[in-house]
């Protein structure tokens, strides 16, 4: 007797025939960073820009200031790079993951 639900499932070098959820397809798969966009990691309002288009900036250095409930997060650089593009404005309202600024590596 045959199950159409059967999925043939592959997980390090071992072959499976099981049933793969809704939940499991569903998923948001794995990607691995890109490091040429500085994105959102909540939501909130951008209250301050402390780069320009062009401008070389350093790990580590002070991109922005984003305020989530009442707090005020410093978001900061992932690489040494020259500022692309500037996504935001003051006063704008940001959702997760949305893309704040674009470097050129």
């Amino acid at each position: 007797m045959e199950d159409k639900n059967l999925t043939n499932f592959s997980l390090e070098d071992s072959n499976y025939i099981t049933t793969i959820t809704k939940k499991y397809q569903k998923r948001k798969r794995y990607q691995p960073q890109d490091l040429t966009k500085l994105r959102a990691f909540i939501p909130g309002i951008i209250q301050k820009i402390y780069v320009v288009r062009g401008q070389e900036v350093r790990r580590g250095q002070p991109i922005l200031v984003l305020e989530a409930m009442k707090m005020k997060n410093d978001v900061f650089s992932p690489v040494d790079a020259k500022v692309k593009e500037i996504k935001v404005k003051v006063g704008e309202a940001v959702a997760k993951d949305q893309i704040l600024v674009e470097f050129e590596l």
